[in-house]
């Protein structure tokens, strides 16, 4: 009985070395269609590089002098926040305002304030109800554009660095 198992075990095992070799045929079609896709792209190739270039056109530069440059004012698009606020301190103001410093506390604002008046500018303070802020204002103006200069003054300073337009309408 044992000779017998033995024997079906071998039987076996030939059977399965014999059928898992992959077939010759196999190699060869995948060869074969390999070979077809390269020569395919060769084929391609100088198809692409004979084809004429053509030239890139280029349009002459002009050049002019630095004083014809135009420089457009474009205050139209420079940001203003709008808010509802009360005068503290002051003599009033104007359509658009710069603001230097905003705080909690009234006492913090007044000191900014005092150190604006001392560098000569008229300074106020307004507050905000809505969020419960102190504005110091360091100039306030009739137009846009020159509110908008006057920030962009204040911001060339280390000190006002966050300057911006503050609209009361």
């Amino acid at each position: 009985m044992k000779k017998y198992t033995v024997l079906c075990a071998g039987l076996c095992l030939a059977v399965a070395f014999t059928s898992c070799k992959s077939s010759e045929s196999a190699y060869k079609k995948a060869y074969e269609k390999a070979k077809q896709y390269d020569t395919a792209q060769q084929q391609a190739q100088p198809a692409m590089q004979t084809a004429p270039e053509t030239p890139a056109v280029v349009a002459p530069v002009q050049t002019r002098p630095a004083t014809e440059t135009r420089v457009y004012d474009n205050s139209d698009n420079v940001s203003v926040r709008r808010e509802s606020v009360s005068m503290v301190s002051g003599n009033g103001l104007k359509a658009f305002s710069v603001v230097v410093g905003s705080f909690g506390l009234v006492s913090n604002a007044e000191g900014l304030q005092q150190r604006l008046r001392d560098q000569g500018y008229d300074a106020q303070i307004v507050k905000n109800e809505e969020r419960n802020m102190y504005r110091v204002i360091a100039s306030t103006f009739d137009s846009k554009a020159d509110a908008a200069r006057s920030r962009d003054q204040f911001r060339a300073q280390e000190a006002y660095k966050d300057a911006w337009l503050l609209s009361n309408q």
